[in-house]
């Protein structure tokens, strides 16, 4: 009765919360521990002190980033392949979504995509929901593809804490094609998605107004054509430098140092590395390409990494007061559950993620309570695609804008609510990774 009890307050402080977004969910967060703590007598749990101190580090990197304009050539490249291939649109733009948070660790670059990804959709009379909706989608989807993204160096973190050393590169071995997998396959099931625009009444009735029909095949601003200075070339490079020597580290610990713990010679942790490195990285940027420190609070980037950052400090410590409390009787009832049907596991990461609207929440929640049940770690990485949830409502802000984005007004959400623009993109790509993740993490680890 009282670990039901425990689960309600929990489940209470997630729905709460996630109203008032990533700094709120981490402290509603709070009235839960208190009832915990003075009301239920638990001891605290421990806050994920080496996640947080990964995540503070890897988004001070990325604002160091787009302040310096690295970002902005990333996505003057992304526009110019898009605008080369403009009849493969509704391939090539999710694509191109997925690559650039791959390379930069957040979704959040998609706001910037989304006007060049309509231009070029309306100008081919390809109906701009069948790109745009993909796009989003896996410019989500490929947060669990990037080394330098707050989900993956938690994922790191919480596998390490457990005593399970991969490295990064296994991680992402299994969530780059595995991830890849579930946007390829989301694309192309856009590529016919909907009627044509010639025979979408809607639509038609919408242009027959000159007035809007101006407003939907308007003009959109371009990167192509931009002198940009050298300095956010070499910022660019920096970044990507950076990132390779992460890789190489992780991949081949004997480069490391190693010191003597405890009467054996011991190397850094990964954690402590990548936090080396990405600090690094952002004081280079800041020498080399001239940035000015104060800017980089005010990026984009920077300030949903601290929202990210606040909230996993939040919903972890929560999560791991209630079960810290309850391990035993959860292992007995759980562990063997789990493992008889690991697809459980799946579907309770992904609507975790749509609770907490975040995929590295939900990983601060979901994984460290199956390591800790003793669920198999290759499974836990099997389903790191499971962890994108939050589209299956279309109330996270990349799909909103989205929406708002295409003038055309075919990417929308539904009279139902549910039967909006990205529910099936997402569903396929989610179940498609899983599969992919599934193969691979079994072969590979």
């Amino acid at each position: 009765m009282e670990i039901a009890a425990a689960f309600i307050v929990l489940l209470a402080c997630l729905l709460v919360g996630v109203h008032h977004g990533g700094i709120g969910l981490a402290v509603i967060s709070g009235f839960g521990l208190v009832i915990y703590v003075f009301g239920f007598g638990y001891q605290p749990g421990v806050p994920p002190v080496g996640v947080m101190l990964t995540i503070l580090a890897v988004v001070t990197c990325a604002g160091f980033l787009q302040t310096s304009g690295g970002l902005t050539v990333m996505l003057k490249y992304a526009e110019k392949f898009l605008r080369s291939n403009p009849k493969r649109v509704t391939i090539f733009a999710p694509l191109t979504t997925w690559f650039l948070t791959v390379l930069c660790g957040t979704g959040h670059v998609c706001y910037t995509m989304f006007p060049i990804i309509y231009d070029i959709a309306i100008k081919q009379n390809i109906r701009p929901e069948r790109p745009m909706a993909a796009s989003s989608i896996a410019a989500q989807m490929a947060i669990c593809a990037s080394p330098v993204s707050v989900a993956v160096v938690s994922m790191l973190a919480f596998m390490h804490q457990f005593g399970y050393e991969y490295t990064i590169l296994q991680i992402l071995g299994v969530s780059i094609p595995a991830t890849f997998t579930g946007v390829l396959c989301a694309a192309l099931y856009s590529y016919n998605r909907g009627k044509d625009l010639d025979k979408d009444e809607d639509f038609q009735k919408l242009i027959s107004d000159p007035e809007q029909r101006e407003y939907v095949y308007g003009n959109t601003e371009s990167l192509m054509g931009k002198e940009l200075p050298s300095s956010y070339y070499r910022a660019m490079m920096i970044f990507f430098i950076g990132i390779l020597v992460i890789a190489c580290l992780g991949n081949f610990p004997d480069l490391l140092p190693s010191f003597e713990k405890g009467g054996k010679m011991v190397h850094p942790s990964m954690t402590d590395i990548i936090q080396i490195i990405m600090l690094s990285i952002a004081a280079i940027i800041l020498y080399a390409c001239k940035v000015k420190a104060s800017d980089v609070g005010n990026s984009q980037v920077f300030r949903a990494g601290i929202v990210a950052l606040v909230s996993v400090y939040g919903v972890a410590w929560l999560a791991n007061t209630a079960f810290a409390s309850h391990m035993t009787v959860m292992k007995e009832a759980l562990g063997a559950a789990v493992q008889d049907y690991p697809w459980a596991y799946a579907i309770l990461a992904f609507f975790t993620s749509k609770l907490v609207n975040s995929q590295a929440a939900a990983i601060a929640i979901v994984v460290p309570m199956a390591l800790g049940i003793g669920m198999d770690p290759v499974l836990v990485m099997s389903f790191i695609s499971a962890c994108y949830g939050y589209f299956f409502l279309p109330t996270y802000p990349s799909d909103l804008a989205c929406i708002g984005f295409d003038r055309s007004g075919t990417t929308k959400i539904g009279k139902f609510i549910i039967n909006h623009s990205f529910m099936i993109p997402g569903l396929i790509g989610v179940i498609a990774g899983c599969g992919m993740g599934y193969v691979v993490a079994h072969i590979i680890l």
